[in-house]
């Protein structure tokens, strides 16, 4: 646990405030027993910026209208951006496989999309973290041979500046492949230093990275008219409120069907009447109504 001086003391009072400013923001929800470690977190950023309680801090970011910068800076530290190349790949497999097969097949296109001649099929992860879900999905339409049959564009965001900065180098240590086959490791990547590895360029210029908030629907509607959505290991930080939102405001743009890809820990069955839980070629899948 990080060193916070004896004067930052979290009361329950204005954790709350704090819990509840940082929720309306960015989605992310600290339950009741999560105090300390929503202290633990800020404490050091709230000496850094100057102030001497994390009421001021409060104050600082719920009142100044300047606060662009910093609240990117929140989203860093409370981002969880641990994951891994080709994690629940049943996901990936099917929508390599099926969902982009069936986007471009012209007769089925025709009865589910209408005309969709020269249009290039949108995939969003909209929570990439670090960038190995999008990479491991540019890896798995490549070894389809998607990119040389048709136009697909890949999207990846995320609420942290900071893992958006690191994807976009592309270097990755090991921890990052563990459950990845060595040839597809040794095909994508080269070996930067000891344990360090660099995506190949004609991978990585695959993505289209930028930061967007789940929260803002300024910020995600560009994305959210694709047709395949990821959105995994998100939502459960959510709260269910900030579920249901985010959910409905992917359902408001998404064309139909839409397929939404959330974790296997994560249900939307409670939460949206927009969307069909589909086991579809193993995986499953919100398919929107």
């Amino acid at each position: 646990m990080k060193f916070i001086p004896n004067r930052l003391i979290l009361t329950d009072k204005i954790f709350v405030l704090l819990r509840d400013l940082i929720h309306a923001h960015g989605g992310i929800y600290y339950a009741d027993q999560q105090k300390d470690m929503l202290a633990d977190k800020l404490g050091v950023r709230v000496i850094e910026r100057g102030f001497d309680s994390f009421l001021d801090y409060y104050y600082y970011l719920k009142y100044d209208n300047q606060t662009t910068e910093e609240w990117e800076n929140v989203m860093d530290i409370l981002a969880v951006s641990e994951t891994f190349f080709n994690r629940e790949y049943d996901q990936i497999k099917a929508m390599a496989e099926l969902f982009v097969p069936q986007y471009f097949d012209k007769e089925n296109a025709l009865k589910l999309w209408g005309d969709i001649s020269g249009r290039s099929l949108r995939i969003w992860c909209a929570a990439c973290a670090t960038g190995e879900e999008p990479l491991s999905i540019a890896m798995a339409l490549n070894e389809n041979g998607w990119f040389e049959r048709a136009p697909i564009t890949i999207y990846a965001t995320d609420a942290s500046t900071a893992a958006i900065n690191k994807a976009k180098i592309g270097i990755y240590g090991q921890r990052s492949f563990r459950n990845f086959p060595d040839v597809l490791q040794r095909k994508y990547f080269t070996q930067e230093s000891e344990g360090l590895w660099r995506v190949v360029p004609e991978l990585h210029s695959r993505i289209h990275w930028d930061t967007a908030n789940l929260r803002s629907q300024a910020e995600i509607e560009p994305f959210a008219s694709s047709p395949i959505i990821f959105c995994r290991n998100v939502f459960i930080y959510f709260s269910d409120e900030a579920i249901r939102e985010t959910v409905g405001m992917f359902a408001k743009f998404m064309p139909v069907p839409g397929y939404l890809f959330v974790a296997a820990s994560e249900s939307l069955l409670r939460l949206t009447t927009d969307f069909d839980l589909q086991q579809i070629g193993g995986a499953f899948v919100y398919v929107k109504r």
